[in-house]
């Protein structure tokens, strides 16, 4: 990797770690998914996004939406992304950027199918302040940072956390 390269993806890294840290809820329930998933969906719908949209907690999947456009290889996308973030505690995407960083993959050598297991952007970690990982909420049907920067804009706008 070019170093040009490797601080550009350097800085890429600090800039999601930074959105996780900001992207907390005070709490997440049953509603609150709903809610998130419909503004998901509202969003996408402004936009003209194919995508479908998944919000779990604890492993329950509390709201799920696939938009014109989009098929049940998206549903896999998104159980691939989500297994990600359960198994490192990090957004896809930051997961596959480190990986990246450090010319490495996702693959049997760490133990994980890759057709188990997707670092790609779009499931992104719902935290509880003071409580931890609780949940998912992702995104497929657009290339990965687009997938990622979309959940992101919304979860500010949800959370009233925007920079």
């Amino acid at each position: 990797m070019a170093d040009d390269d490797g601080a550009a993806l350097a800085a890429l890294i600090r800039e999601i770690e930074d959105q996780e840290r900001r992207l907390t809820f005070a709490r997440f329930d049953n509603d609150d998914a709903w809610a998130l998933g419909t503004l998901l969906v509202r969003r996408a719908r402004d936009r003209g996004l194919a995508v479908t949209i998944d919000v779990r907690r604890h492993g329950q999947q509390l709201f799920h939406a696939a938009l014109p456009g989009t098929t049940a290889d998206n549903d896999s996308w998104i159980e691939r992304k989500v297994r990600v973030v359960d198994r490192f505690d990090a957004s896809s995407y930051l997961v596959g950027r480190r990986l990246a960083h450090a010319g490495d993959v996702l693959d049997h050598d760490k133990g994980l199918d890759p057709a188990a297991y997707a670092a790609h952007g779009g499931a992104f970690p719902v935290r509880v302040r003071d409580v931890g990982l609780v949940g998912t909420v992702t995104v497929s049907g657009l290339p990965q940072a687009a997938d990622h920067a979309f959940v992101v804009q919304v979860l500010e706008e949800f959370l009233g956390a925007a920079t």
